[in-house]
């Protein structure tokens, strides 16, 4: 026979453990479906018209976020967007806190993710490469 609250606490620590490892990543998911609603609905901001957010990476304490973004465009509006992003910086961390509910609000950097820049520059140079390809060989051999 054994007691409710024996058996609630055993299957508690049973469950809890290994999932100190994901909750940091939950959290993260979390933050970037949040502000990515945000930048949709509430930011007016025009310079965040083109703001992606990639991911955002969770320190261990949950204290940090490093948010990940992308911008679709030319570098100018690029730094445009950093600048929009650092200016709303208290604004966006206000509104993560008050949705959220967390016990801490962690401290954000945004930081830009140029992977969808060097993919465009990959495809670039593989379409190049396939031209000159094509051009050799079309060009008969003589001997």
């Amino acid at each position: 026979m054994s007691s409710g609250y024996f058996d609630r606490e055993v299957i508690g620590r049973a469950e809890g453990e290994g999932s100190g490892k994901k909750r940091p990543q939950r959290v993260g998911d979390m933050i970037r479906n949040e502000l990515a609603l945000l930048l949709l609905r509430k930011m007016k901001d025009p310079r965040l018209k083109n703001v992606t957010i990639v991911h955002v990476g969770m320190s261990k304490d949950l204290r940090q976020a490093n948010i990940y973004y992308s911008v679709f465009g030319s570098e100018d509006e690029a730094r445009q967007a950093a600048a929009g992003l650092d200016s709303a910086k208290g604004f966006i961390r206000s509104h993560i806190a008050r949705e959220l509910g967390m016990r801490f609000t962690p401290q954000l950097t945004f930081r830009r993710d140029f992977s969808a820049v060097r993919q465009e520059e990959m495809e670039r140079l593989f379409k190049e490469l396939n031209e000159l390809k094509e051009e050799e060989d079309a060009v008969p051999e003589s001997f």
